[in-house]
């Protein structure tokens, strides 16, 4: 049985709904992340494009091209970084898992990118460590 979790921006103009299973959760330290949700880590995790729906807001979902091919999409009204799309992967978007509003029932797998870890950012857990090279 599949469970409903939602998730949603700070000002809640932007809605969404996954119906399905969430990939592995990552803890992103790479100097994109960072910069994007300023703070030391992203927490993100992959979902079927199929299982993820936009139940209000779309209109308000800006996109951002980061790099060839990646968008980082967000609120147009508050900044909530809310998914991230790749040419790579069209059937999956990444989530930033700071905007579920329930418990996705996943803990985070392992810390990726860590090369480029903010340096005032300790690990402090015994979670893989995972270098992008």
């Amino acid at each position: 049985m599949t469970t409903t979790i939602r998730g949603s921006c700070l000002c809640g103009a932007v809605r969404y709904e996954v119906n399905g299973e969430l990939g592995p959760v990552a803890l992103c330290h790479c100097g994109m992340c960072r910069k994007a949700s300023g703070t030391a880590f992203a927490t993100n995790a992959s979902v079927a494009r199929a299982a993820f729906r936009l139940v209000a807001g779309a209109e308000q979902v800006q996109r951002y091209p980061s790099s060839p091919g990646r968008r980082r999409c967000f609120c147009r009204t508050c900044g909530s970084p809310l998914f991230g799309e790749s040419d790579d992967a069209p059937d999956h978007v990444r989530l930033r898992l700071g905007l579920l509003d329930d418990d996705p029932g996943v803990r985070p797998a392992y810390h990726w990118a860590v090369e480029w870890k903010a340096p005032w950012w300790e690990i402090h857990d015994d979670l893989p460590r995972l270098a992008t090279s």
